[in-house]
């Protein structure tokens, strides 16, 4: 595992493409993982306050997320029980306009096997939004869904939304996310870290 860390903490695959973005930023991978890690991540792609920190979700998704699962920081930011594997492992930009570029598919096709194969006592992962949901479940299927349909996916896998303050009239709009999935959630998520 730490050679595969080590390789895709220093990959610049994306160095051109990043460079010629709106934000001109050069790669910086972020990713937690150790071999013993229970509960995997698999959000989409760190933002711009995640590139600058280099740790995952230390951003206000990142409170919305720990919220969710019920974890504190202490453990949530744990590689040992948590690994955190987003689709890329860079931030991808913004365009022109300001937009959030997405993440760029040649990071999951390069890395994600390798990564995943190094991870063996998982137990439970999360599918942090449409990325992250159509690589690991093969669904051509919207989030909501997607995450409409949660039950489907378990002992596994639970798809969430991601968990930006973009979404939240989504979660507005979906209150059952809130009151059935979310209690769901934290429950799994204890049981697969205890």
């Amino acid at each position: 595992m730490d050679a595969t860390l080590d390789r895709i903490r220093s990959c610049r695959l994306c160095e051109d493409r990043f460079a010629a973005t709106a934000t001109a930023h050069a790669p910086r991978p972020v990713l937690q993982a150790r071999p013993s890690a229970r509960l995997l991540i698999a959000g989409q792609a760190p933002g711009q306050r995640v590139h600058r920190s280099g740790r995952p979700f230390t951003d206000p998704s990142g409170d919305r997320l720990r919220a969710w699962t019920g974890l504190d920081a202490a453990t949530f930011y744990d590689a040992d029980r948590v690994a955190i594997l987003p689709m890329a492992f860079c931030f991808p930009g913004y365009d022109a306009k300001g937009a959030d570029l997405p993440p760029p598919p040649l990071c999951a096709r390069t890395w994600r096997e390798e990564a995943l194969g190094a991870l063996p006592g998982l137990r439970l992962v999360l599918l942090v939004g449409g990325h992250a949901q159509r690589w690991h479940l093969g669904t051509r299927a919207g989030v909501t869904e997607t995450v409409a349909d949660w039950r489907r996916h378990l002992p596994g896998a639970i798809p969430l939304p991601h968990p930006s303050w973009r979404n939240t009239a989504w979660l507005n709009r979906n209150p059952w996310f809130e009151d059935e999935l979310v209690p769901e959630l934290r429950r799994r998520v204890a049981e697969a870290l205890a």
